[in-house]
């Protein structure tokens, strides 16, 4: 069967509303920014928005350039099949309705590619993934872009490619994590509640959902200890899960610093934006909090182990990565089991992530 022309889109083709699709993690969410920035710059008057899952939306919801976030709940499929197949035809039919000219599938889920092609929209762009090479991916969109390079490229450059039928140049396109005035001032709030920390602060984020992406907790409280002074008080963050709770506290209970306190669970992720937006300083591993800040511009070190560092590397310039694989040696990415409670992050040593820190404070 023949392929789906790759050739780029004439100029006369102006879309009105556009609908991205990406169907993955809070991180993955705002690392497709700056594609939005990009369809807006080549398209001011089109109506954007976007297709995720429902877990994702604080990560996009703020934002000034869409128009709406459609969702999908992966609690659906809980509800029995009539119900689960119920919201499937309402979300197609909502689609419909919106009448898309143009539709960008990031995703490479055989769903993702079944919507694009019920949309019922005129272009319809997807990524040729090696796996997904049959006649269903085919005929789900109009223009397959190559993944040929993916290897090499950061999951932005990655998500950018896809607009390269559209003659939309992929370097240049910054990332952005947007929230309210009113996330700063709860965030504010909750400050002033714990033992009335003011700016300037830093902001930690030890924790990850994965335990072989984070650092020790002794390493940790190390940290908070040495980085603790007069001018600074140090934040530390982490998601409402049990587990990232539980070490949050084993860190505090090694502190010998008082000028530490703990908003772990705490704030909404708008809302935990807001306060690494105006922290002096992020330390954190691979996480969606990482990406954030980095998205904010505020000085981030990114503690990583075995991750593809390529492809997940903090977007912008306003940060330091710290690898463990530059002190011993690490699996491959591919081989980790991520269940396991190994920390790969052990070989990074104190002292280099607190001079990399001093050297940010002493800008």
């Amino acid at each position: 069967m023949s392929m789906p022309t790759p050739q780029t889109i004439p100029d006369a083709f102006v879309p009105q509303n556009i609908l991205l699709i990406k169907l993955r993690h809070h991180g993955d969410m705002l690392l497709t920014t700056p594609v939005i920035q990009a369809l807006h710059q080549r398209y001011p008057h089109a109506n954007i928005d976007v297709l995720l899952y429902k877990e994702t939306l604080p990560m996009l919801q703020a934002h000034p350039l869409l128009r709406h976030l459609h969702f999908i709940d992966r609690n659906w499929k809980k509800e029995g099949g009539a119900k689960h197949i119920s919201h499937e035809i309402g979300l197609i039919k909502t689609l419909r309705q919106c009448r898309y000219d143009l539709v960008i599938n990031l995703a490479d889920q055989w769903r993702s590619a079944i919507i694009t092609r019920m949309t019922g929209a005129k272009v319809k762009i997807g990524f040729d993934y090696k796996k997904r090479r049959n006649a269903v991916w085919r005929h789900s969109h109009t223009h397959l872009v190559s993944t040929d390079r993916h290897a090499q490229l950061h999951t932005v450059e990655q998500n950018l490619a896809a607009l390269a039928p559209l003659g939309i140049a992929p370097e240049g396109w910054p990332a952005a994590m947007h929230y309210s005035e009113a996330d700063w001032q709860k965030t504010r709030s909750t400050l002033l509640a714990h033992q009335q920390v003011e700016k300037p602060y830093i902001v930690i984020q030890p924790t990850s959902r994965w335990t072989y992406k984070c650092w020790e907790d002794d390493k940790v409280a190390g940290l908070v200890d040495a980085l603790s002074d007069d001018s600074s008080d140090i934040v530390l963050t982490a998601a409402p899960d049990k587990n990232e709770l539980a070490m949050i506290e084993h860190i505090l209970s090694l502190c010998d610093s008082r000028r530490v306190i703990s908003l772990a669970g705490q704030l909404s992720l708008p809302q935990l934006a807001a306060l690494i937006d105006h922290a002096r300083l992020f330390i954190g591993v691979d996480s969606a909090p990482m990406h954030m800040a980095a998205a904010l511009n505020t000085p981030c070190i990114a503690l990583f182990g075995p991750t593809k560092l390529t492809q997940w590397r903090p977007w912008g310039n306003n940060n330091r990565v710290i690898w463990a694989g530059d002190y011993a040696p690490l699996p491959s990415p591919d081989s980790i089991d991520t269940k396991t409670k190994l920390r790969y992050l052990s070989a990074i040593p104190l002292n280099e992530v607190v001079a990399a820190a001093r050297k940010y404070l002493d800008e």
